[in-house]
């Protein structure tokens, strides 16, 4: 069984955002909101659950690549996990470059941008399907003979190291900022400031930007988001909205301006139709996405949130042993409660009978165990 050390680091991420809470309120500063952060931590889960069934032909992707038709066959030695350091963080900048400038692989990203607010439940609004489009950016690594446990590793803790940069509360670090992805720079990332969009696209080192042009320093407020707001707390939504987007931009446009699209920059647009604009933005004036929730009702859905929470960590770990079956109804199930949370965030009509239905299933599901 491979170790998962994402899953292993959950309690850890859940300690600092509680931290982070604990300096904003010491701060008098407002650095999460309840909607908000629910569903960034809802896409966290969501991909956990759909990266069970995905990474499976990603990792098997990487060993077939490995087995036949690396030259060479590197070993375990400290030289090869150095090379492969530098080897996984130069990768990851062209992906997320080209995730950012080519619109089928921006639509799976996107949803790491959209959270109008910058936290640590920010890092955890992870995208379903970026697995998929980062693959052919890692294969190289494969042919070169780099084992999968020393990439998957090194990949996993370029990951990790990537959650502490998501905050507000860490100014600048001095010589470091030179060298390392820190939270300064990864803000100007985040932000849509028309001067910050598309750089600082490092991972763990900042040197890649320096080198090719792409670093911007933190020199005014950062505004958070995506030029086109997203205005819902629908994490399932969130990961399929721009692929819809990008049809209805394309719809009564040529053959090839469809297929022009799918790997044009975001602001490009189809024959006819009028120039993308980056409006200006003002850390004071913007107006964040907000809808209106009871605190009952925010308590009943962090309960069932821990509940879920619970769910996840049980299936990611148990993915192995249980049957497919399982797997796929768990997983549903999970998605589909994070499917209630938004309903009920956004005071959908929809969302009271199918919450009502989800608290159903599952006591039918507790009486049957407990017949048998």
């Amino acid at each position: 069984m491979r170790t998962n050390y994402i899953a292993l680091a959950i309690p850890v991420f859940f300690i600092l955002i509680g931290v982070e809470l604990l300096v904003g309120r010491l701060q008098n500063r407002r650095i999460f909101r309840f909607q908000d952060a629910i569903t960034d931590l809802s896409c966290g889960i969501g991909q956990q659950v759909t990266s069970i069934f995905i990474d499976v032909g990603l990792v098997a992707a990487y060993f077939y690549v490995f087995n036949h038709y690396a030259p060479v066959k590197l070993g375990m030695g400290v030289g090869v996990w150095i090379f492969t350091f530098f080897a996984v963080d130069l990768a990851y900048y062209l992906w997320h470059r080209a995730a950012h400038r080519t619109n089928i692989i921006w639509a799976a990203h996107v949803v790491h941008h959209q959270s109008q607010d910058y936290n640590l439940a920010v890092a955890l609004r992870q995208p379903w399907f970026s697995s998929i489009t980062s693959l052919v950016f890692y294969l190289p690594m494969a042919f070169f003979g780099i084992p999968s446990v020393i990439f998957i590793t090194v990949h996993a803790f370029n990951i990790l190291y990537q959650f502490w940069i998501h905050t507000e509360t860490i100014g600048t670090l001095g010589p470091l900022e030179y060298v390392l992805n820190t939270p300064s720079h990864h803000r100007v990332h985040h932000a849509i400031n028309p001067k910050y969009i598309d750089k600082n696209y490092a991972g763990t080192l900042i040197i890649w930007d320096r080198l090719f042009g792409t670093f911007a320093k933190e020199d005014e407020a950062p505004v958070y988001g995506t030029v086109k707001p997203f205005l819902s707390w629908n994490a399932l939504w969130a990961n399929f909205e721009y692929f819809f987007a990008m049809n209805r931009e394309s719809e009564g446009s040529p053959l090839t301006d469809k297929l022009k699209i799918l790997i044009k920059p975001p602001e490009w647009r189809p024959k006819g139709q009028a120039p993308h604009f980056i409006p200006p933005v003002d850390r004071v004036t913007f107006k964040k996405f907000e809808t209106p929730m009871s605190v009952g009702s925010k308590w009943y859905v962090f309960i069932n949130f821990i509940v879920v929470t619970v769910a996840t960590t049980a299936l990611v770990w148990n993915k192995e042993y249980w049957s497919k079956s399982w797997l796929l109804a768990m997983s549903a199930f999970i998605l589909f409660t994070l499917l209630v949370w938004a309903g009920l965030f956004e005071n959908r009509s929809w969302a009271k009978p199918a919450e009502f239905f989800r608290l159903s299933a599952v006591a039918v599901f507790a009486l049957i165990s407990f017949i048998k």
